[in-house]
């Protein structure tokens, strides 16, 4: 980056945080202004504040390679979230509204026992911290590959800078950090997007580009074929993801926290519904941008692997070099492929296009090839090289091929979103750790400043956790997958607790606490089997929570079952 750039991501990082700051200035004085703002916020604070939550690093970073390696498919794991948004306006927002609760974990223990209120939380708190050490991990790659540093410091510096952000920041500045974040977001996004089909040939325009991409697989946005062991389907997203969301937004601490700081069940309500309209739309439009990016890299080579840090480590052999010349070859012969493809595509020469859409299919799989055959060099050579580079892919476009002032701007953008993510997931586990544990079990008498003193040290202490997560997720893979897999993991047994305490009254505590125990037993097992693909374990939680603590009660000797309609 040069100066223009610094200045840029300067100003953007330190003005935006500067602002939520101030704006946050008088509503950090107790422990309610500083975990939910005091409740006071409007529909769209809670709309943005929810997006920026979700979208975090990772979304902008991994999505975007995620598209150029595996196509637009993974779009289709936000197709439930509509869905869940009307179901949880409906449901669960008038109960956590009329009760008052500053986490979703505090009405389980009314409705069941407390060592159910506890077990959800710490189902809760495992997956949350995880995630946000996975996410902490996104921007350290960022800072690691353009300034030169070693990952380990990098990760440091960076999860303690925005730990220190958020014990001195409360849920309302979060909240108006999230705010403009959200706004430089969409917009350097959609400067990228721009600027791919602007650095393309004068005579690929953004509709040749869509075609190109199409005939080349990367436009698979949707898939019928009912698989349990794709990841990415019609099906799996409608069912699997509904059930992942309807857990994530209503169940997890980090988003209740975020909407429970609406002012109104209205407000809340109406911000919830634009979240589920406009999110699908957001994803689309970022995985679309790593779609275009891979078409640029038809007329521009390709860095052969896109994590130069590790490629440095074998550039001098001969081995890698006699790859490299290859790659160059196969690139030029695609290039030419894709140019002929291009004119049949305009001219409508279908017999034309279909031959050359094989020629350049087979030319990218053998690029594909090549690549593999870097990595094996890579494991050669060391055996704990990180020969996925999914999460470098738009970040090595960005750097190398972007004018001035708009590389500071995405990388702001990163940033920014990494921040907004961090800050609600913080803010979340100080929440259940104060409120459902310490506060509970520890010091249940004690003063309000008390408690808002102890919030900030607790904040510290999962900055630090966090930090030492990040330090273990650099050969994870794809980021956003990783994410979403560790949700999975816990959230389908949350929710159907969550599920079995609004609609089945007559079970109690007992059942729904073994039951949930005995569920996620089960989920772990078969992820571990890889029995399904993961959006699936969502709903098999779920159901088993349900399943089993009906059993467990039957057990007991409760044989009515009475549903709450």
């Amino acid at each position: 980056m040069n100066s223009l750039d610094w200045i840029v991501l300067i100003f953007t990082l330190g003005g935006i945080v500067a602002f939520g700051i101030w704006k946050g200035r008088n509503s950090t004085k107790n422990i309610e202004g500083y975990l939910l703002a005091n409740r006071t916020l409007p529909w769209y604070h809670v709309t943005l504040s929810v997006m920026a939550t979700q979208a975090s690093a990772i979304t902008f970073l991994s999505a975007p390679g995620q598209a150029y390696t595996d196509g637009m498919r993974f779009v289709q794991f936000y197709f439930g979230l509509p869905l869940a948004m009307i179901v949880l306006s409906v449901t669960f927002i008038p109960i956590y509204k009329k009760l008052k609760v500053f986490t979703a974990y505090e009405y389980l223990e009314g409705r069941f026992d407390l060592k159910t209120r506890a077990l959800t939380s710490f189902l809760f708190l495992i997956p949350r911290a995880l995630s946000t050490g996975v996410t902490i991990s996104a921007p350290s790659i960022i800072l690691s590959t353009i300034l030169g540093w070693d990952l380990f410091w990098t990760n440091i510096v960076t999860g303690l800078i925005v730990t220190m952000y958020c014990v001195f920041g409360g849920s309302k500045t979060i909240s108006y950090t999230q705010l403009q974040q959200m706004v430089v977001v969409l917009v350097g996004m959609f400067l990228a997007g721009y600027m791919v089909v602007h650095l393309l040939p004068t005579d690929i325009g953004f509709t040749d580009t869509l075609k190109i991409a199409g005939k080349m697989g990367k436009l698979n946005v949707i898939d019928w074929k009912f698989d349990l062991s794709n990841r990415y389907n019609v099906w799996s997203g409608l069912i699997g993801g509904f059930f992942l969301q309807l857990s994530y937004f209503g169940t997890d601490q980090s988003q209740v926290g975020r909407y429970l700081s609406g002012e109104s069940v209205g407000e809340i309500r109406l911000g919830l519904l634009m979240n589920g309209i406009l999110k699908i739309p957001m994803q689309f439009f970022i995985l679309l941008v790593g779609t275009l990016v891979f078409v640029f890299y038809q007329f521009n080579e390709a860095p052969i692997f896109f994590n130069q840090t590790e490629l440095s480590k074998v550039e001098q052999t001969s081995d890698y070099q006699l790859l490299k010349n290859k790659n160059t070859q196969v690139f030029l012969a695609k290039k030419q492929a894709v140019l002929h493809l291009n004119q049949a595509l305009k001219t409508g020469k279908i017999e034309e296009v279909a031959v050359l859409s094989e020629e350049v299919k087979k030319a990218d799989t053998e690029s594909n090839k090549i690549r593999e055959d870097v990595k094996k060099l890579l494991t050669k050579n060391n055996a704990n090289a990180n020969t996925n580079d999914t999460n470098y892919i738009f970040l090595s476009f960005v750097t190398k091929h972007l004018p001035e002032g708009l590389v500071g701007l995405l990388i702001a953008v990163i940033l920014l979103a990494s921040m907004g993510s961090m800050a609600s997931a913080f803010n979340s586990l100080t929440s259940c750790t104060i409120v459902d544990i310490y506060q509970r079990f520890l010091v249940p008498n004690a003063s309000e400043k008390h408690y808002f003193n102890t919030s900030k040290l607790v904040t510290f202490g999962w900055g630090v956790f966090c930090i030492v997560v990040a330090q273990f997720t650099a050969n994870i893979g794809s980021l956003i997958e990783a994410v979403n897999i560790l949700g999975s993991w816990f959230y389908g047994t949350i929710l159907g607790v969550f599920l079995v305490a609004f609609y089945f009254k007559n079970i109690k505590g007992d059942a729904v606490f073994w039951a949930a125990i005995l569920a996620e037993i089960i989920v772990i097992f078969s992820w571990w089997k890889e029995l399904t693909a993961f959006l699936w374990l969502n709903l098999i939680g779920c159901v088993l929570v349900i399943i089993f603590s009906f059993v467990f009660s039957f057990l007991k000797g409760n044989r009515e079952w009475k549903t709450e309609k």
